[in-house]
């Protein structure tokens, strides 16, 4: 395929669909670039190419975003919420697909082809360093990605080593966080070639120490939201001969907070239940992870094996409280010491085709194998009766194999039509201390899909796919819960004018979203256990636009956003948290977010770039009405409102930049999860310093 260079199009790549010229760009627009090649269908394309909607992040956009962790992405995307239990623990939301229930993923998280999805628990924390992009895929990603990808994707594209240059950088940033501690990270990145052009090696790695703001003043704790962090990547590529290729790699990763929930009051203090002056467990956050991937080139395919095997480790408090907004009026609340070690072997084989002929295909099979042993301490005080150092034990196994295939045909220049499915099936069992139990479910998920270009500059793609979230097991004699899925409808339309100095995204959709899973609680002497039901049905609608305008060769100014209606329509299950009308959690109307990028000479020889981001999000609810009555319902986060801005300036290989995050220290409720007091809030004003040294 010819490359060629191209004005930038956008921030966010809202759709993307099949058009002759490239007309997609990165996701800051600062530049001339050729055109992106992404794998979100598990083989290279160009990402006009692919007909879903798309969100891709330039790994140089992420850097200079300040974005560091998951949370910080959410808001970078539009449409895409979640909830933050502290460091590392992620429950991921998109589209209008949103509820915390369910051992398994809404969204999938992965780092290339290797999945750091465990269970919609447990998704590995990735730090966004040394990466090529993170694309963002958007709807059921059923086909391609299975069971846990039933509202989008998200992947983190790492740099892979390069056999034939030695080179890497060293940063160094200290930040003072408003009303709190300053953070210090250092960040390092070396490529070595071992064997020229045959075998190298690449290492990249962040330390990070401080930046806490939460105290818990009867425990004489200060800033204990602190996170002492290492993170190393080591990869290995190894050029075997002409047709195989291999890539090694490990993670290892440790993170350790004093306060580890992230929940805090709108004084920035923490509560603690029964005794606020009790020290709670830390949170110790590790994990190690181990890949391998070999690709072979059989001339009319590509044949790869991707092997993943994680062990990860986890350690963390948990407090609650009824309080006087849920049904328990204030007599419920408890404190947790919660124990985590799961392991899991993920091994996907897969053919793509090779060429340019008008046939495209994929075909390949999945198995994994987890094993993710639970156990916690708990004491419970309900009506003035303290249950004290009761246990809960949830031993889970999952073996899963699945079977895909994707194929796509050119009809004429202009029209490209596309048809798959997978078909998944699991065993699952779960072992309480005293009762093992035992089930097996199974889906055939399709999608069909087609692009056509209008014009040279203008495009059309529809995309309908099914996904599918798996059931499982509530505690003893308590009924369990059969799988949901979901439909999607999808159409999107992009078009370049000005000679591609402007470009607009747009994309509609609509979702049915069958036998949602939610979770109440009930007592179950001597504490209260969750209780997950498929209630019913919910409808979702939304709309997506994105727009680049590069108004001179210096400045360019990108808009993005979403507008989501989410309604439950029908209700099946008489333990319903829900009543038909009422909205699904973590989802908010309207999301937008706004950039402007200014790149000028400071000097001769002394390029520089200032930058502003403004992200908004629109209040969110939770309602569950096995806990709250009717007057208190729904439960509500605030509207966020985020300023952040960075300028930088280069001489030869130093880089130095300034940066501030929520400028206008916004103090906000993040999660609507406030009657239970297990809600996170924006972080304080932040402002640093950041030194580059490339080699």
């Amino acid at each position: 395929m010819q490359s060629r260079s191209y004005q930038p199009l956008a921030l966010s790549i809202a759709i993307a669909s099949h058009c002759p010229p490239p007309l997609a760009a990165p996701a800051d627009g600062a530049e001339l670039y050729e055109e992106i090649v992404v794998t979100a269908q598990k083989r290279e394309q160009r990402l006009i190419d692919v007909p879903m909607g798309i969100t891709a992040l330039s790994g140089e956009a992420i850097e200079q975003r300040g974005i560091s962790n998951i949370q910080d992405l959410s808001f970078a995307v539009p449409g895409m919420t979640m909830r933050e239990d502290g460091p590392g623990s992620y429950t991921i939301f998109m589209r209008g697909l949103a509820n915390t229930d369910s051992d398994g993923a809404l969204v999938g998280v992965y780092l290339d082809d290797s999945s750091l999805t465990m269970t919609g628990y447990d998704q590995l924390d990735m730090r966004p360093i040394d990466l090529e992009r993170v694309e963002v895929l958007k709807g059921p990603q059923g086909t391609l990605y299975g069971q846990g990808s039933i509202a989008g994707t998200v992947r983190f594209i790492s740099k892979k080593p390069v056999t034939d240059a030695f080179e890497g950088s060293i940063g160094a940033s200290y930040a003072a966080v408003d009303g709190g501690d300053t953070k210090e990270t250092i960040t390092g990145i070396v490529n070595l070639p071992v064997i020229e052009d045959v075998l190298a090696l690449r290492l990249a790695g962040t330390v990070e120490q401080g930046g806490g703001w939460q105290d818990q003043p009867e425990a004489g704790i200060e800033d204990g939201n602190y996170q002492d962090l290492s993170h190393w990547r080591l990869s290995a590529l190894w050029q075997i001969n002409e047709r195989l290729q291999a890539q090694a790699r490990v993670i290892t990763h440790r993170n350790q907070s004093r306060l580890g929930l992230g929940y805090e009051e709108e004084d920035r203090s923490v509560a603690v239940a029964i005794d606020p002056s009790l020290e709670l467990v830390p949170k110790k956050y590790d994990y190690d992870l181990y890949s391998l991937t070999l690709s072979y080139d059989m001339g009319f395919a590509q044949l790869l094996s991707i092997s993943t095997y994680i062990d990860h480790d986890h350690q963390y408090p948990f407090t609650y409280f009824g309080t006087e907004q849920t049904i328990y009026a204030g007599t419920l609340e408890g404190n947790d010491a919660r124990f985590l070690d799961a392991d899991q072997f993920s091994q996907e084989i897969r053919l793509v085709s090779s060429g340019e002929g008008p046939w495209q295909w994929t075909l390949g099979g999945f198995y994994q194998d987890l094993q993710r042993d639970f156990f916690a301490r708990f004491d419970t005080l309900f009506e003035g009766t303290l249950f004290a150092d009761a246990e809960f034990i949830a031993d889970t196994t999952i073996e899963a194999r699945a079977l895909f295939a994707e194929v796509t045909y050119s009809l004429t220049e202009r029209l490209e039509i596309g048809a798959g499915a997978r078909h998944y099936e699991d065993d699952l069992s779960t072992w309480d201390g005293e009762l093992l139990e035992k089930d097996s479910f199974d889906s055939t998920d399709p999608r069909l899909f087609a692009t056509y270009a209008l014009s040279e500059q203008a495009n059309l793609y529809v995309n309908i796919a099914k996904g599918f979230r798996t059931g499982g097991f509530n505690r003893g004699d308590l009924p369990n819960y059969e799988p949901e899925s979901v439909i999607n409808y999808e159409i999107g339309t992009k078009a370049a004018l000005l000679d591609g100095g402007l470009s607009l995204e747009l994309a509609a959709y609509f979702t049915e979203y069958d036998d949602m899973l939610r979770r109440g609680l009930v007592f179950v002497e001597p504490a209260f256990v969750s209780l997950t039901s498929n209630i019913g049905n919910v409808e979702v609608s939304g709309f997506e636009a994105a727009l680049s305008w590069r108004a001179t060769d210096a400045l360019t100014l990108t808009a993005s956003g979403a507008w989501i209606d989410s309604e439950v329509t029908a209700i099946r299950s008489d333990d319903a948290t829900n009543i038909v009308g009422d909205a699904t959690d973590y989802v908010p109307d309207l999301s937008y977010s706004l950039g402007a990028q200014y790149r000028f000479d400071w000097a001769d020889n002394m390029p520089g770039f200032l930058r502003l981001d403004y992200n908004y999000r629109d209040r969110v609810s939770y309602i569950d009405r096995s806990s709250f009555p009717a007057q208190n319902l729904p439960q509500w986060s605030e509207d966020i409102a985020l300023l952040d801005a960075r300028i930088g300036l280069s001489w030869k290989r130093l880089r130095v930049e300034l940066f501030g995050t929520n400028l206008a220290n916004e103090d906000k409720y993040i999660d609507p999860y406030i009657g239970w007091k297990n809600a996170n809030r924006t972080r304080p004003r932040t402002l640093g310093v950041q030194a580059n040294y490339d080699f």
